[in-house]
């Protein structure tokens, strides 16, 4: 049986895209985080939207899962197929199909990764940017939209699913839509005011299509850019200098960071992007920011000297910027992380509690807050990084990331791009009409359940 489905997948891909050998499969069955691996049974590359619809109409045939790829990146195992099957590795797709300097938006494949965008519009489109997440060169575009990923435009010009202007999509049943203005235009400038579908593939973990094309925005690039770095002891300081800075929301980007090695780096720090497309007004951003800080001196005072000064502007200063490095990477390291979305309100208990849990786990803590669109919450962001040649070490990391999960459903808040168990977790707390129409929206569009089956599992 085996081998006759590998050959028919061979029938519409060719030989050299498709493969069930244990070398192969041993890749693309687990990913760089703490989940326990589980079993590929084959891989495949596509070219064409046409290659993805005779795979998806084969597996629905044959009842065989399927699991969509782009660079297998996030720390999740979203992309290892929990209950085996195939993988649909998008890489082949790697197209960059258009980008339109005056709507300022690109038209990719879905295997575009970060590096190749960012490259091209620097030759091409220099004065064009894409909003880019703390990822990977390697990490694809539409992979980061599709868990609704964060760039370093996001304070600013919002999270990057939100830059969507349109999509392709394959259904888990064969056919290919469009979404947005390319449903009734060859231009894909905007996904308003028609019905906005996009929300049928934004977050749902690969459970409900697969994404082959995509329109996002692009934005000017500034011709100054630079950072203010602040430091603090005060966690009850840090929503008020959200609300602040919000307030006058012109930065580009802002991080608060701590991490328990080296010793220096415990204490709080405000790392500030600011841009202009001119001088005057840059240095009007660098003056109104530098006046929040100022009026709260007796809590916060500029970075000015070593040892914080340089590894801080290289870590953050670039795009993207380094910022979640791991404290301690040793032989066999490993880096696991959960993302809470939180009201700016719970920030100072969500920060101390983060430091217990680590220290609770025996592993070094790292936690780093990124502002989402205007200041209404935040991303902060819990880091364990672990050895991952000790396997009580990644227990233990699983174990942080199990409660830290717990901690911020607890405190209100959400947990972004969640692993099965957090996933879980989810649904046990979710409004029940809630979990019963993401259970129908799966049903309707996957009537055979082939779609990444075991992830937003309802029934």
């Amino acid at each position: 049986m085996k081998e006759d489905f590998l050959s028919r997948l061979a029938e519409i891909i060719g030989q050299d895209y498709v493969s069930n050998r244990p070398e192969d499969l041993y890749l693309y069955s687990r990913d760089p985080g703490a989940q326990k691996p589980r079993q590929a049974d084959y891989v495949v590359m596509p070219r064409t939207v046409d290659e993805v619809q005779q795979i998806v109409r084969l597996a629905n045939q044959e009842k065989v899962p399927l699991t969509p790829m782009g660079a297998g990146l996030t720390l999740s195992a979203l992309t290892v197929p929990l209950r085996g099957g195939i993988v649909l590795d998008m890489k082949r797709m790697d197209s960059i199909i258009e980008v339109n300097e005056a709507s300022r938006y690109a038209v990719i494949e879905a295997g575009v990764t970060q590096a190749a965008l960012g490259a091209y519009l620097e030759k091409h489109h220099p004065h064009l940017q894409h909003s880019t997440p703390e990822a990977p060169p390697t990490a694809t575009i539409v992979g980061n939209i599709l868990i609704q990923g964060h760039g370093h435009l996001t304070p600013r010009y919002g999270v990057n699913s939100q830059m969507v202007n349109g999509m392709e999509v394959v259904l888990p049943t064969g056919e290919v839509c469009k979404l947005g203005s390319s449903s009734i235009s060859p231009s894909w400038f905007s996904r308003d005011p028609l019905p906005d579908l996009m929300g049928l593939f934004l977050g749902w973990l690969g459970t409900t299509g697969i994404v082959t094309k995509l329109s996002m925005q692009l934005f000017p690039k500034p011709s100054h850019r630079d950072l203010l770095l602040f430091v603090s002891d005060s966690t009850e300081l840090i929503p008020e200098i959200i609300v602040e800075l919000s307030q006058i929301n012109l930065l580009e980007n802002c991080f608060i960071i701590t991490q328990e090695k080296p010793r220096w780096a415990q204490r709080i720090y405000y790392i500030i992007v600011i841009s202009g497309q001119s001088q005057a007004e840059f240095e009007t951003k660098k003056v109104l920011h530098n006046q929040i800080f100022e009026k709260h001196q007796d809590k916060a005072s500029p970075v000015n000297e070593e040892p914080a000064l340089t590894p801080l502007r290289e870590r953050f200063l670039g795009v993207p910027p380094f910022a979640a490095t791991a404290a301690d990477f040793r032989k066999g390291g490993g880096f696991e992380y959960t993302g809470a979305i939180l009201p700016i309100e719970v920030i100072p208990q969500a920060w101390q509690s983060g430091i217990e849990i680590a220290h609770k786990y025996d592993l070094l803590y790292q936690l780093g807050i990124q502002l989402l669109p205007n200041g209404h919450s935040v991303m902060l962001a819990y880091s364990y990084p672990f050895n991952r040649a000790i396997a009580e070490e990644a227990d233990r990391a699983r174990g942080a990331l199990d409660e830290t999960n717990r901690l911020t459903l607890e405190m209100g808040g959400v947990v972004w791009k969640p692993e099965l168990p957090a996933q879980k977790l989810i649904l046990e707390r979710m409004d029940t009409g809630t979990r019963q129409l993401i259970d129908k929206i799966k049903k309707m569009l996957d009537p055979n359940g082939i779609m990444n089956p075991g992830n937003w599992e309802v029934s």
